[in-house]
């Protein structure tokens, strides 16, 4: 009978007067977050507080007293000493798609009226990887640091050295961490900024020697990833392995600063930490 048919559902079109990539889904709590709101409350979900990826531009905007930053050692490439097989190709297309030099921005600026020198990690690039450029705008930033008499800042986000290019890669690792032994002897301090992922030789080198080191809430710190260290030790692995929160238990960092705090907090610490 008529009476008890079901009415016939009507199809959802997408409305015309959307636009497209307004709305972003956490991958935590699956809250659909609109772009303005999630910009406003610095990348974070205000359902779950999931920490979103951002880039370094984003990161030093969030950080810096107004108008304070400005970049250093712009300009600088990538070379290919390895003839690695599409190397060149690959970092140019990264370089036109992202508008960075490579996986790290340096510069001068002010937190909280503190002078320093920044160096922001971008994983949008290569997987943050650590190449030639990336230690050597790491090095000179330090050393800037020394002669201007600044405190330093490293913020991490990194897969770790970049295997295209070799023994040069890695020997970023003994670069900065020389540098950095240079500026402790200068009496200025030096804060890690650890965010989701900080992992391979950038771990194994100066992202976890700062005077202080800082991690964002749920990131992943680590040297190899949970499933190779599954597979080479044959354990099973601890609940929260490699997060922020394990490290700190186990005493890697020293506390989580959640993203909207830590311009304050890095602006404390400098001031309590830089020489009179």
């Amino acid at each position: 009978m008529g009476i008890f048919s079901k009415p016939r559902l009507r199809s959802i079109d997408r409305r015309e007067d959307i636009p497209e990539g307004q709305w972003v889904k956490c991958p935590d709590c699956d809250a659909l977050l609109h772009v303005i709101e999630l910009k406003q409350n610095f990348q974070v979900c205000l359902h779950c507080s999931h920490h979103f990826l951002i880039d370094s531009r984003e990161r030093i905007e969030m950080l810096a007293d107004e108008n304070s930053f400005e970049e250093t050692e712009s300009g600088l490439i990538s070379a290919n000493p390895l003839g690695f097989a599409g190397y060149d190709e690959k970092t140019a297309a990264l370089r036109e798609k992202t508008g960075l030099d490579d996986a790290v921005i340096s510069g001068r600026l002010s937190i909280g009226g503190q002078r320093a020198m920044i160096a922001v990690m971008d994983f949008k690039f290569f997987a943050g990887s650590m190449g030639s450029v990336v230690g050597e705008k790491i090095t000179r930033s330090i050393e800037m640091a020394i002669a201007e008499k600044r405190g330093v800042i490293i913020v991490s986000a990194s897969s770790g050295a970049r295997m295209q290019e070799g023994m040069l890669s890695l020997m970023q690792m003994a670069k900065t961490c020389g540098a950095l032994a240079r500026l402790s002897e200068a009496k200025l301090p030096y804060i890690s900024v650890l965010t989701h992922p900080t992992t391979g030789g950038v771990t194994a080198s100066f992202a976890t020697i700062g005077d202080i080191n800082l991690a964002e809430p749920k990131c992943m710190i680590g040297f190899a990833g949970p499933r190779v260290v599954k597979e080479t030790t044959h354990q099973n692995l601890p609940p929260g392995f490699q997060t922020a929160e394990f490290m700190l238990e186990h005493g890697l960092i020293d506390a989580i600063v959640p993203r909207n705090k830590l311009r304050g907090k890095l602006g404390s610490l400098l001031s309590y930490m830089m020489p009179v």
